[in-house]
């Protein structure tokens, strides 16, 4: 879990900023966005497999270059 201590005379901004970048590093939306709908486990696979070969064209493509 994420967790930013105010320091002293800082201003609010700067401590949300960082709190911002330390849930960004962690992954922690990713993570919600993930568990926010039930997937059946065969759209998982056909999602999971679409985004292999997403990779692999990608991959190929820049392999070509």
């Amino acid at each position: 879990m994420a967790e930013v201590h105010v320091q002293e005379g800082e201003v609010l901004e700067s401590a949300l900023r960082r709190f911002k970048r330390k849930v960004q590093q962690e992954d922690i939306i990713k993570e919600i966005k993930r568990h926010s709908f039930y997937l059946k486990p065969g759209e998982k696979k056909r999602t999971k497999e679409a985004l292999a070969r997403k990779r692999n064209r990608k991959k190929r493509t820049r392999d070509t270059e």
